[in-house]
């Protein structure tokens, strides 16, 4: 019966797996608004430009390079304890980050805070799969993605609260308290579940994919370091990663025991929703990444003030995504994607029109369309994974609807931020020849640098940040465009490619009846 009914405490189970996912989401949005602070000599550790980078990039590439290991791992000895772990391991990192005494410790104690996570993301998604019946899976899904958007939301806020209040540890040390209710909640109302059957592990596909998604990761981040792609440390990784993931999926085919069954990409429908998801996070992140920047810098607002300025992208996210499941058995997944896609194409693309004294207003209804759009494509892309894979093998599902996530956004904010900060350069080259050589380097990097040299030129400084803010806002424009043509592509592979509504019933019903066997 519990193929058909589901686990009678499931809705609590899924309050429970979205509040555990809160530190997690909680963690990736909240340090934007601390790097400032953990700069400073004074206030902070004194870190460099390059270790603020290592302090985020290390979390980074753990977290992507131990997804699907995880997802793995979960499958075969227990979703349930392998999320008790991560979570004992994020709230203890947390912990040793909040109290670092230097940089480098931060930047180890944020790797093992990217350990925990890669353990909690999938299991969390694995966990909700198995306790619900597949038809109710599509909306609580939907309300697992809506939680994420609200903690997408209350980082940045919850960031600045504590930043006017509290020294910079304490972005980290809220982490704690939300592990440790975590823990008792998990405990006494999760049920654990695994794949019973129990093959053999596939020890060269965990490593062969640790191994790539890591290396392409990290060519992926320096990217974003350097600002360019022509770069042997850009270059030599990246292609090292994707020959290894190749070499993963050429092993996976041949072994009678994979740790995940490639064969599955030759489902349409799993195919296009894993691609929209990566394609998504590609065109969205790195433009939302890049205005917290036009906020604090361009328009001059407090981290706090920043933070709000995200709800309505997250309210969005918290009215639609709990209803997508009913659009798309309304109107279809193809119908549905497809417009969300194009609406999404549209949003990003308005972001090419914002100027340095835009009204609000206007950028905040952007962000509300856009989070509305989101949540019509992520929730039903989501489950369409999770749908195409039995439910013993919801864990490696989970994890690669997630490692898609993860590095399409990361391939986003470092290809559109290279575009950006090309722009950028470009912008401020004949504007900065009055200057000193070694100022004007910092000046002609970033926008940060600019203002700080800005701030110490007493009236000049005022001319170097508005010429500096036009150039920064011109660069927006072309990355917005890019992420727009990327949206659209994801559109144009959704219409073409997503099954239409029949094919969805079908395959419903097919994965019912083949479950209710099972169980039989």
């Amino acid at each position: 019966m519990e193929a058909h009914t589901g686990h009678p405490r499931r809705w609590q189970i899924l309050g429970v797996m979205v509040f555990s996912l809160l530190a997690v989401v909680l963690d990736n949005t909240i340090l934007n608004v601390a790097i400032k602070t953990i700069a400073d000599p004074v206030h902070g550790l004194g870190a460099t430009q390059s270790q603020l980078e290592w302090a985020m990039n290390s979390y980074t590439l753990v977290f992507a390079g131990l997804l699907f290991t995880f997802g793995v791992l979960g499958d075969r000895y227990g979703r349930k304890r392998m999320l008790m772990a991560g979570m004992l391991l994020f709230g203890l990192a947390s912990l040793a980050s909040a109290y670092s005494q230097d940089p480098t410790q931060l930047i180890a104690a944020r790797a093992l805070m990217g350990f925990g996570g890669a353990a909690i993301m999938p299991a969390t998604l694995a966990i909700i799969s198995n306790v619900f019946p597949i038809h109710e899976r599509g909306k609580a899904i939907g309300i697992w993605a809506g939680g994420v958007g609200i903690a997408v939301a209350i980082g940045p806020i919850t960031g600045g609260l504590l930043l006017e209040h509290f020294w910079w540890g304490s972005v980290f040390l809220v982490n704690v308290p939300i592990v440790l209710l975590s823990l008792i909640l998990i405990g006494s109302l999760v049920p654990d579940s695994k794949d019973p059957n129990r093959s053999a592990l596939d020890p060269i596909g965990v490593l062969l994919s640790i191994a790539g998604l890591v290396s392409l990761v990290y060519g992926i981040v320096k990217v974003s370091d350097l600002g360019t792609f022509a770069d042997v440390s850009v270059v030599v990784p990246s292609l090292v990663g994707l020959a290894i993931l190749a070499i993963f999926v050429w092993w996976e085919r041949r072994t009678d025991h994979p740790a995940f069954d490639v064969r599955n990409f030759r489902n349409a429908g799993f195919s296009t929703a894993i691609a929209s998801v990566g394609l998504v996070f590609f065109a969205a992140m790195g433009v939302m990444f890049f205005l917290a920047f036009y906020w604090q810098i361009v328009r001059g607002y407090s981290p706090l003030q920043s933070g709000a300025l995200v709800l309505p992208f997250a309210a969005a996210q918290l009215i639609f995504a709990p209803r997508s499941a009913r659009m798309v058995q309304r109107y279809g997944a193809k119908a549905v994607g497809t417009v969300a896609m194009l609406v999404i194409t549209a949003a990003l693309a308005a972001y090419s029109v914002i100027d340095v004294d835009t009204p609000v207003w206007i950028i905040l209804a952007l962000g509300f369309v856009q989070g509305a759009a989101m949540a019509n494509i992520m929730p039903p892309a989501t489950t369409a994974i999770m749908n195409a894979l039995p439910r013993e093998k919801a864990g490696v599902g989970s994890s690669m609807s997630n490692v898609v996530r993860q590095v399409g956004g990361t391939l986003g904010i470092a290809i559109l931020g290279a575009v950006l900060s090309a722009s950028y350069r470009n912008g401020m080259e004949g504007k900065v020849g009055a200057l000193p050589e070694q100022i004007r380097t910092v000046v002609t990097e970033s926008i940060s640098g600019a203002a700080g040299v800005a701030a110490h030129l007493g009236p000049r400084g005022a001319a170097l940040m508005s010429a500096a803010d036009d150039a920064f806002v011109a660069g927006i424009h072309w990355a917005a465009l890019g992420s727009a043509f990327v949206a659209l592509i994801g559109a144009v592979v959704v219409a073409r490619w997503m099954p239409g509504r029949s094919a969805v019933t079908v395959q419903v019903e097919k994965s019912e009846l083949e479950k209710e066997a099972a169980v039989v």
